[in-house]
């Protein structure tokens, strides 16, 4: 991982709305850096879905349709249990 692919990253993670920005760039910050590289890849995959399908997905309105996707949706939405 290297300062300009995060930069890269964090400026993808901004979306149409603060509660996206918040939501993707939380796990930016928290657990990119220590992710499997394929789970890397997935999430800037990840960035390139349309603002409402993320939104639906983070919000449990509907599942992503990668699994892999699915995995970091799912820790989005449980990082305030851990």
């Amino acid at each position: 991982m290297n300062d300009t692919t995060v930069a890269r990253l964090r400026w993808r993670c901004r979306r149409g709305t603060r509660e996206l920005d918040a939501l993707v760039g939380w796990w930016l910050d928290a657990r990119y850096a220590a992710a499997a590289p394929s789970v890397q890849t997935a999430f800037a995959e990840l960035l390139d879905a349309q603002d409402p399908d993320l939104w639906n997905w983070l919000v449990g309105r509907a599942a992503a349709p990668r699994a892999d996707w699915q995995a970091i949706v799912d820790e989005i939405r449980g990082r305030d249990r851990v």
